[in-house]
């Protein structure tokens, strides 16, 4: 990342996670099959449960890189944003925390910034190693550049081949910012995408799978979702191939600005 942390390049989701025996379960299993990032956030009333698998297995907490988000409730600001970091922290039992992202840009500008600066001193003090934000568009970011001290280390969005968002892309990866893709595997709303199946029946892989690469060769992080365990294990399993260069550029034309749930970029600044 732009601050000399490492993060790895796939990571468990948990959003819709219930809390309890099925997050606990999941990140066992994740933790496990070979995840080293789980992701999780404030809203997702989860994080309990993430920190006990966390804490239950036997792998040392530096090498499993935990991110979770502040979500704007009731609204941005300096002490929301601080108190809720805090109390993710206490929820999930960690006494530091790997990346913490502002969940949505939200409507006002100046609050946002507000939220900015207490990642920035949650940083600066040691308690968050990476900051970074989800959901932001060009505007958004722009207006970090001109106003923040620290850059986001990562911009977690939408991303797929469905919704690509290639501008977005470009103009974080010119700044430094990694992208990380969430909603991967479009929700399964494309998982029988005939175009999609040939190509998994081409390299002997689930249409998941082949989608998952596709982040990865693309440049992302990305953090599929999953409280099966065969799922989880399967999602993981995209590290002894790659997609050629025909079959990405093919994927790259599939555009079509698919949103599974919202898509805050577009929000004003």
């Amino acid at each position: 990342m732009n601050d000399v942390h490492e993060i790895p390049v796939i990571g468990l989701g948990v959003y819709k996670t219930a809390p309890g025996a099925e997050t606990y379960n999941a990140v066992k299993w994740g933790l496990a099959a070979g995840y080293r990032l789980i992701d999780t956030a404030w809203i997702y009333k989860n994080q309990e449960s993430v920190g006990k698998a966390i804490r239950d297995s036997d792998i040392p907490r530096e090498d499993i890189f935990v991110t979770t988000k502040f979500f704007p409730t009731p609204k941005h600001g300096y002490d929301e944003c601080w108190h809720q970091v805090l109390q993710s922290m206490e929820q999930l039992g960690l006494e530091y925390l790997d990346l913490v992202l502002i969940h949505t840009p939200g409507a006002s500008g100046d609050d946002r910034m507000d939220s900015w600066k207490a990642l920035e001193n949650l940083k600066d003090q040691g308690k968050v190693k990476s900051i970074g934000v989800s959901n932001y568009g060009i505007k958004h970011l722009q207006q970090l550049k001109e106003r923040a001290i620290i850059m986001p280390a990562v911009n977690q969005c939408e991303v797929n081949p469905y919704i690509n968002r290639r501008t977005l892309h470009d103009y974080c990866r010119a700044n430094g910012i990694i992208m990380m893709a969430y909603s991967p595997m479009t929700k399964g709303k494309k998982l029988n995408d005939p175009k999609l199946v040939s190509i998994a029946k081409r390299y002997n892989r689930t249409p998941a799978q082949i989608l998952i690469r596709w982040s990865i060769d693309n440049g992302c992080v990305v953090i599929p979702k999953s409280s099966k365990q065969v799922r989880i294990e399967e999602n993981f399993n995209v590290f002894d191939f790659s997609l050629d260069e025909d079959d990405k550029y093919e994927m790259d034309t599939w555009d079509e600005y698919l949103v599974t749930g919202w898509d805050p970029t577009i929000l004003e600044v």
